[in-house]
């Protein structure tokens, strides 16, 4: 339908969009007036729901009051809409849901107010962490499938970026991305047709004329004109980084202060509007040498980045912790283990002599890692808030000391809300206490899951006291009240392996639930960001 078309052209200007944008740009605001309070509605009662501390107050207010002029709502709603923000009117979100699912416009599926809703979001060159936590919500509520705000926001985003002209090499790219899309899209139309053969929600022309509309209601012009005007580069700049360089032109050319390397490789093309950085715990011979290696099995949409840091020490760990567990590998040691560490010895006061005896080669490498982890995430942190990535949500997924750096990077981050969208920290070595995570829970808008091994004897052998093994995060679930953080006991996916009679399938150097097991995929959503999977090995 022609409602999805903007004019050609745009203002040539590196102010924000204007606000008189012809209405034809903006989908939401086809709906009827009873729609589009409903829909500013539902968006208020969920904002209420999900930011209500304190920190999150301005973010709140702001972006309720841009939505309800975005809508064209009078501003005479203003009252009841600050009372939805402050967590009343949540039993009235079936009504909302039902007035909306009655609009003419919304008779084939919701989509449409989720594209509007990511248009809005990213109309002045930012998409914050919790904006997009919102729109998963909102989706989730009007039953729209996380594909397909996936694939609007990663057509969206290449429309976006794509300022200049293609090369042969970016369209042969662009062309083959495409084709994929319509196999994952004729995937979602055969899950989501109903009786009668009817589809909810699914358009066979969402790479057109939807995606266009998107681009000019950011823009202020639907035509591709306006991608190349001021406007569109200086939006284009503010999301994906300066220069469209973004973090894979980032690479620290001097030591800063006690971190020797810290640089990004990319593990996906093309340009997003949101990215997931992965971040290695060691490094070993072998299979898993490379920094890449263990992130083979992130999921396929979205932007993917692994942090490549001191890998002359993670080397030097990954070494003695083979070489700790490669002595221990005799008859004698392997009996010891087999009824001493694997029946319960994390939870003992003593260890077995020889293991104690082999800690010398362990120790002094774990010491340093642990410094140099915590402040890499600290010099992460810092470019992270420069927004080196640009002005996108950034997930962060871990394991070992990847995960401590994760974890330190948070803490810097203690005041910086709207930039970290969900975590995921595998086998952390770090405080397991409530304060830390408490400001931890502050910063991530979406989810933070903690997976944890109560049997990891490896981790627990590396905290041997007694008072530092009770409150490590990767041996137990944090006792925390908060809907961000999750807690996922993978004790049955990691004991599994220890019993294997192979030695190839014991744990080297430092499991944490994803390397030197079988590979087998499994997914830890439970309503976290669908792109990240962790494959483990069983």
């Amino acid at each position: 339908p022609t409602i999805w078309s903007g004019p050609q052209g745009g203002p040539e200007t590196k102010e924000e969009p204007p606000r008189d944008q012809r209405p034809e740009e903006i989908v939401g605001r086809h709906l009827s007036e009873q729609g589009r309070f409903a829909y500013a509605a539902l968006c208020g009662v969920s904002l209420g729901q999900l930011f209500g501390g304190n920190e999150n107050s301005v973010f709140r207010e702001q972006y309720l009051q841009g939505l309800v002029g975005w809508l064209d709502l009078d501003e005479s709603v203003m009252p009841v809409m600050g009372a939805f923000l402050s967590g009343l009117g949540f039993e009235g979100s079936d009504t909302f849901l039902s007035i909306l699912q009655a609009e003419p416009l919304l008779a084939s599926g919701a989509t449409p107010i989720i594209q509007d809703l990511v248009s809005f979001s990213v109309k002045d060159g930012q998409y914050d962490a919790r904006s997009r936590v919102l729109i998963r919500h909102v989706s989730c509520l009007l039953r729209v499938p996380p594909l397909q705000l996936e694939e609007f926001e990663e057509t969206l985003g290449e429309k976006l970026s794509d300022a200049g002209e293609e090369s042969e090499e970016d369209t042969s790219l662009r062309l083959r991305k495409e084709r994929g899309r319509k196999l994952r899209r004729y995937l979602l139309i055969g899950l989501a047709t109903v009786g009668g053969g009817t589809v909810i929600g699914v358009t066979g022309g969402l790479a057109a004329p939807l995606v266009a509309a998107g681009a000019g209601a950011v823009l202020g012009a639907g035509g591709a004109a306006a991608l190349g005007s001021a406007t569109g580069i200086a939006v284009m700049a503010s999301l994906f980084g300066a220069a469209g360089a973004g973090l894979t032109g980032y690479k620290m050319n001097k030591c800063v202060g006690a971190i020797e390397e810290f640089e990004f490789l990319p593990l996906s093309s093309g340009k997003h509007l949101h990215l997931t950085i992965a971040v290695t715990g060691w490094l070993c011979s072998g299979k898993y040498s490379s920094f890449q290696a263990p992130w083979c099995s992130l999921g396929e949409c979205g932007e993917q980045y692994c942090l490549v840091w001191e890998s002359r020490f993670l080397k030097d760990l990954g070494s003695a912790m083979a070489s700790l567990l490669d002595g221990l590998v005799s008859i004698v040691a392997q009996e010891a283990l087999k009824y001493t560490v694997l029946s319960g010895i994390v939870t003992a006061l003593t260890w077995p002599a020889s293991l104690l005896a082999a800690a010398s080669v362990i120790d002094n490498p774990w010491c340093v890692c642990l410094n140099r982890s915590a402040e890499v995430g600290k010099h992460l942190a810092q470019v992270l808030r420069r927004r080196q990535q640009g002005k996108r949500p950034v997930s962060l997924i871990g394991f070992s000391l990847g995960a401590r750096v994760i974890y330190y990077c948070l803490q810097e981050l203690a005041n910086d809300q709207g930039v970290v969208e969900d975590v995921v920290l595998l086998g952390a070595p770090v405080d397991g206490s409530e304060k830390p995570w408490e400001r931890m829970a502050k910063v991530v808008a979406g989810k933070i899951v903690n997976g944890y091994c109560r049997g990891d004897w490896l981790l627990g052998f590396l905290y041997r006291s007694s008072a530092a093994q009770l409150s490590v995060a990767g041996l137990k679930p944090i006792n925390i009240q908060d809907r961000r953080i999750i807690n996922v006991d993978l004790s049955s996916v990691v004991s599994r392996a220890y019993s294997c009679p192979s030695l190839e399938l014991i744990p080297l150097p430092r499991p944490n639930t994803q390397v030197r097991y079988r590979l087998l995929s499994i997914q830890i959503s439970i309503s976290i960001c669908p792109i990240l999977y962790i494959k483990v090995q069983v």
